[in-house]
């Protein structure tokens, strides 16, 4: 019941049309955002993959030495 009576006050609430203007410029803001987040994302993921690359080392490099130390 509460969903019904939330929806119908949206209903009434929300204007059936808009008077907006999106200038040119909003375009290439949207634009930069898209693409830096991007930027972004792919930073993260070569900087953890280059942890990761650091960590599998050293592990790989401990195995090697308890291998040499029992023969």
């Amino acid at each position: 019941m509460n969903k019904i009576i939330f929806t119908a006050t949206l209903i009434f609430l929300i204007p059936s049309t808009s008077y907006a203007y999106l200038d040119p410029g909003t375009g290439s803001i949207i634009l930069q955002a898209i693409i830096g987040a991007i930027a972004a994302g792919l930073m993260t993921i070569k900087i953890w993959w280059q942890k990761f690359k650091i960590l599998l080392s050293k592990f790989l490099n401990l195995l090697k030495t308890k291998d040499k130390s029992n023969q």
